[in-house]
């Protein structure tokens, strides 16, 4: 069972949130990220007010932005469209000298993009047997794939760096009738914006509800031709990552509702 890194005690306009540790730089990450924002994009994100320790621990004061988390229904276009601006906003936001002293994001599956297919075709090779019988084609598909001369053009330097919050879960964007704004930064770090997009589309708190059209977001984004091609790749790749979390014995099964692995299932084989 996953274990929370932090916990979040609102009181008032402020928002106090209590790390565990300062293992990995989580809060560094954060603070620095919600600075950098609030300087070079106010009101996309909380204001940070005070970094300080407690027992040890670290401790972030931040403003409390206005707004619900999104994922309870469907987006609806004006919603899809308030989402691609904060994304906007934050990726391009940072000034270039400054966004050359921040460490890269911390990466889905611990990998760098250029490692990712690498990590999941030996993730694939190395799974056992499994009894649904849909996921045991998705896997084939995927391993063929992996295997194949695709997945090697994603495996370069980042093409493109832009500064983001880290983390594909839906919740972490409040919407508030006319705009969103985005909150959790403790992953938060450089990124290629496709690669994002790409992490959020195929995040399951969008892909298995059906929260969000792919070329909605896309194009909302104003993504080019080149955006689009490294989207398309990327999203595969996210894509076979999570079937393998929803693999049962692995994070992601005992967190999803029944039936998450097989509908999974099927986009992987869509998808490829």
């Amino acid at each position: 069972m996953a274990v929370s890194t932090h916990s979040l005690t609102f009181t008032g306009d402020r928002v106090v949130k209590r790390y565990r540790s300062w293992d990995r730089g989580e809060p560094h990450r954060e603070w620095s990220g919600l600075g950098l924002l609030h300087e070079h994009a106010p009101g996309v994100s909380p204001q940070p007010l005070r970094l300080r320790a407690e027992d040890g621990a670290p401790v972030i004061e931040m403003t409390r932005v206005a707004g619900e988390p999104l994922g309870m229904a469907r987006l609806s276009p004006a919603q899809v469209d308030a989402l691609a601006h904060a994304l906007t906003r934050m990726y391009w936001a940072i000034p270039g000298e400054a966004l050359a002293r921040l460490p890269e994001r911390l990466w889905v599956g611990r990998r760098p993009p250029g490692e990712l297919p690498a990590l999941l075709r030996g993730w694939v090779r190395g799974t056992p047997p499994v009894t649904c019988a849909s996921a045991a084609g998705a896997l084939r598909a995927a391993e063929c794939w992996l295997d194949s001369a695709d997945p090697g053009e994603l495996t370069g330097p980042l093409a493109e760096r832009a500064f983001t919050h880290g983390d594909g879960n839906i919740g972490n964007f409040l919407w508030d009738g006319d705009r969103c704004r985005v909150v959790d930064f403790e992953d938060a770090g450089v990124s290629d914006p496709a690669y994002e997009a790409a992490d959020l589309l195929e995040h399951v708190s969008v892909r298995l509800p059906g929260l969000i059209e792919a070329d909605a977001l896309a194009g909302a984004l104003g993504l080019s031709r080149s955006q689009r091609a490294r989207l398309r790749g990327f999203r595969r790749l996210m894509a076979v990552y999570w079937l393998l979390m929803l693999l049962p014995g692995n994070p992601a099964y005992a967190r999803n509702p029944p039936g998450s692995l097989e509908r999974q299932a099927a986009h992987v084989s869509q998808l490829l």
